[in-house]
């Protein structure tokens, strides 16, 4: 986890984000997938500036090629420890992925895996604390890409959140207040920004099964489901790796 996401952002949003640049980096999604490029914000010559990344994170020693094993997450257990994002938390190269709510995965008494839409009550638009590297290929290009970071669950995601070979995490929501220390801080600084998010700021509600599929991407994936809608078999990424959720 977390391995789907939406972003529908109005322009108002970026005084918010406090940078200064076109809206173009912004994108309306309701069924982003690992691979995709996806807007983050983050710090480039001491200012905040607005990017398009693929998320999974390809290190910069992987001469531009996604690692076997997945990297859209990024556990913040092991943040400055696991060989593909030690480097990037080492250089200060956090940045915030732009978020309005987000899928998981539950697995009923019965079984069935269904997908549930969490968002927040307190901010419209919010930002997962996430990691960004760069890494040329052979060609001489470069590839710019991120993850997420991952911690154990509060409340909420605790009971939904049980599906998968990680459950009972969540994506590490940043407070509106710490996104200056996330991406301008030192490492101690930005490490005290990343705590679970109230339980009682987060609202849950079931979804329809057509979310499992990334091609789906309209505003309906995040309509209430009626008790007829069933659940299918677990999602796959575009790159046909197990989703981590």
């Amino acid at each position: 986890m977390c391995g789907r996401y939406i972003i529908k952002v109005d322009v108002a949003a970026l005084s918010d984000f406090d940078i200064h640049a076109p809206p173009e980096w912004l994108k309306v999604s309701y069924n982003v997938a690992p691979t995709h490029d996806v807007p983050v914000v983050r710090v480039a010559k001491g200012e905040r500036q607005g990017a398009l990344l693929r998320w999974g994170l390809i290190p910069f020693f992987a001469r531009g090629e996604q690692p076997k094993f997945s990297t859209i997450n990024a556990r913040v257990e092991t943040i400055e420890t696991a060989a593909s994002f030690k480097g990037a938390w080492g250089r200060g190269q956090r940045c915030v992925q732009i978020c309005s709510g987000f899928y998981e995965w539950h697995i009923g008494a019965d079984g069935r895996k269904v997908p549930y839409f969490i968002h927040l009550d307190d901010q419209r638009t919010f930002g997962f604390a996430a990691l960004w590297d760069r890494s040329r290929k052979n060609d001489g290009s470069w590839v710019e890409s991120c993850a997420l970071i991952t911690m154990p669950a509060n409340s909420l995601m605790y009971d939904i959140h049980n599906a998968g070979k990680h459950p009972h995490r969540m994506p590490a929501i940043l407070r509106k207040e710490a996104w200056e220390a996330w991406l301008a801080g030192t490492l101690d600084d930005a490490r005290a920004t990343l705590s679970q998010y109230p339980s009682e700021h987060m609202s849950a509600y079931r979804v329809s099964p057509r979310v499992n599929k990334p091609e789906n991407d309209d505003e309906r994936l995040i309509e209430p489901a009626g008790d007829s809608e069933e659940s299918a078999t677990p999602p796959k990424d575009p790159s046909g790796q197990q989703s981590l959720l």
